[in-house]
């Protein structure tokens, strides 16, 4: 297959060299080698040509190749014997000689791992893939493969890695294993374009993926593609493989005219440079459409083509590989078992030099361990007290922020609420006053008309009664909102009492129930008590208290009956088996009194929770809540009784409010 290689020590040498097959560039070698006063420089200017006549001429390929191996090995130029091998392994196994090329190749490959000099062994590794690709061991070829592209990845070479991925391709094609297959010839192609190369032995590789995956027009496409490129840039091999592959698309196609033309053109090219592979390939093309044809002429290229896979694949040739292969994974053996027996005495040495460090400095540590063990246990000791000294004081500093924030709160609403109502009480009387005079006219003109009232007149009189009305509804309204944020301001003046809190939560929960049945006939709801019978009677007043009992067991049925609503729009699809239920429990615990009022609501979204308690915030619809309840109850409980409320919800299970109030 066709590639070209650059090296490091290759890229040192005078005149940068380039790697494309030109006259212009083996003529300047020629003088190069001629003018060199250095065995290194002449053993380098013929390794250079043994990589450019590769492409062309084999022959003084290798014959560059032997003369730079000689050389390198007289002066013992260890670099220079790498190349050399690596790439005349490269050359063997194009014209075919399998043994020959395997040989080369492992003898690189163990120069490289003796003098540490491995990333000079990437031809090496390139070559003894392609042997395996052409022998169609392809899990050996990847093993190879891999190898090699970590070699290259690690350097600048992107000729190399692109025809390491080109060959990767054709490895995972040959395991027909097209997804992989075409990702390396994709990485390929990037990697060529790099440096604006083309190169037509990857389009072919692309050209037989298209073909498994049922696309023959595009394979077609690709070959031709490839066999262009080959002809423009005068690679003779990548030809050959192209005529090759369009006259077996022909020959598939049931156009045998086609394929014999391509057949022969592919021959033609392989003669040209002697490549037994493609020569064996386009004669058994040709020998199978000759076969209904001319029965001699078949026969004829049936023995050109079993001659060279003889030569190619003959018995004596597998065993040679075979035996190369065996000694080469031998000696692989035998490398890692050297380098792990060597790896463990470093180890041991490790170990015995840092156990004789470890009894040194642990006669230090043993003293300080007990020392710092009781450091630790007094530190850890202070380090709790802190933290529970520091999660009281968060504690306490939120419940002051909250306590002040509710009482400037509540100075600032009674000022407004004082300031509002005047002006509040006189709108609404006006507004009463003007209704009542706007029915008297209206009864007078009825008497004056008829009962006729279809002027003009009359519709505007209408429409001011209408907005007289709406007035004194609003009115209303925002009355009832400055009376709650003056109830709220207020303080109480009620005494404590004792009071019996099973008592005061079943009357107003009752009070609550009834309340709501009378104002809508339609609302149902279960309710529950779990009383402690030992909380017995505490001071508290009990007015206040039971007006925070009623507006949490309002909230709570308002709650179910809004999620009634809800699962009523769904009995229409599914059985309804939601039951509003409201629950009251008491608790006695130790100095304190626990009173929980639980719903199966809708709860409370945990967005919106810690702004509940605050003035005017409502979830309610407008119009049917001040939002002043709950704000109210907060004070209550905190203020007059030096208790806690809160709540804990889960949205759309139901919430739970907890008072907490002391005994004494």
């Amino acid at each position: 297959m066709i590639k070209v290689f650059t090296f490091s020590f290759l890229l040192c040498l005078p005149g940068s060299l380039c790697i494309a097959q030109t006259a212009k560039e083996i003529d300047s070698l020629q003088h190069q080698l001629a003018d060199a006063k250095d065995d290194t420089s002449r053993i380098n200017a013929q390794i250079a040509l043994c990589l450019l006549y590769r492409l062309g001429n084999t022959d003084s390929s290798l014959m560059y190749g032997q003369q730079a191996l000689k050389s390198a090995e007289k002066i013992k130029y260890t670099p220079g014997e790498i190349a050399a091998l690596g790439f005349m392994c490269i050359v063997t196994e194009q014209q075919g000689n399998l043994p020959k090329s395997m040989e080369l190749g492992f003898k690189a490959l163990q120069l490289a791992q003796e003098h540490n000099l491995e990333s000079l062994a990437a031809p090496a590794l390139d070559g003894i893939g392609e042997a395996y690709i052409i022998l169609k061991d392809y899990q050996k070829t990847i093993s190879y493969l891999r190898k090699y592209i970590l070699i290259e990845q690690s350097g600048s070479n992107d000729e190399g890695l692109a025809y390491a991925y080109f060959d990767m391709g054709v490895a995972f094609t040959g395991l027909n294993q097209w997804d992989s297959a075409g990702f390396y010839e994709e990485k390929a192609i990037e990697t060529f374009g790099k440096y604006n190369h083309e190169e037509p032995l990857v389009y072919l590789t692309v050209g037989d993926i298209k073909i498994k995956s049922g696309k023959p027009a595009e394979a077609l496409n690709y070959y031709l593609k490839s066999l262009q490129i080959a002809i423009e840039s005068n690679e003779r091999r990548a030809s050959a493989y192209a005529y090759n592959k369009i006259a077996a698309f022909y020959k598939d196609a049931n156009k045998p005219d086609s394929a014999i033309y391509y057949a022969k053109k592919g021959l033609e090219e392989s003669r040209l440079i002697n490549q037994k592979k493609t020569i064996q390939e386009a004669a058994a093309l040709l020998s199978v459409l000759y076969e209904s044809k001319d029965a001699k002429v078949s026969l004829l290229y049936f023995k050109i083509a079993d001659a060279y896979k003889d030569s190619i694949f003959g018995a004596g040739n597998i065993e040679a590989v075979q035996t190369l292969a065996a000694h080469e994974e031998e000696r692989q053996k035998e490398l890692e078992a050297d380098r792990i027996a060597y790896q463990n005495q470093l180890k041991q040495y490790a170990l015995i030099v840092g156990l004789a460090i470890l009894l040194l400095i642990a006669s230090f540590l043993y003293r300080n361990n007990l020392k710092e063990k009781k450091a630790k246990l007094v530190l850890q000791h202070k380090n709790e007290v802190i933290e529970q000294t520091l999660s009281h004081l968060k504690s306490t500093q939120a419940q002051l922020i909250q306590s002040e924030k509710m009482a400037s709160l509540g100075e600032l609403t009674a000022g407004i609420a004082h300031e509002i109502q005047n002006p509040l009480n006189f709108v609404n009387n006006f507004s009463e006053v003007s209704n009542e005079m706007i029915e008297e006219l209206e009864g007078e003109r009825c008497k004056a008309e008829g009962e006729r009232n279809e002027t003009l007149e009359g519709e505007i009189i209408s429409d001011i009664k209408q907005n007289l009305e709406k007035i004194n509804h609003h009115g209303r309204r925002a009355d009832a909102i400055v009376k709650g944020m003056l109830q709220h301001s207020r303080k109480s003046e009620g005494k404590k009492e004792l009071t019996d809190i099973n008592a005061l939560c079943d009357e107003y929960l009752r009070l609550s129930y009834h309340g709501l049945r009378a104002k809508d006939k339609s609302f149902n709801a279960d309710f529950k008590t779990d009383f402690d019978e030992s909380i017995g009677k505490i001071n508290v007043v009990s007015q206040d208290l039971g007006r925070v009992l009623l507006n949490l067991i309002n909230n709570a049925f308002y709650a179910t009956n809004e999620r009634c609503k809800a699962e009523g729009v769904r009995q229409k699809t599914e059985s309804n088996s939601y039951v509003p239920e409201v629950i009251v429990v008491t608790k006695k615990l130790n100095d304190r009194v626990e009173i929980k009022v639980k719903d199966n609501g809708n709860g409370i979204p945990s967005n919106i929770i810690d702004k509940i308690f605050q003035p005017f915030f409502t979830t309610k619809p407008t119009g049917q809540g001040t939002g002043l309840g709950l704000s109210l109850a907060y004070d209550i409980i905190t203020k007059e009784h030096n208790g806690t409320i809160k709540v804990e919800s889960k949205e759309g299970e139901g919430a739970t409010f907890i008072i907490q109030l002391p005994v004494v």
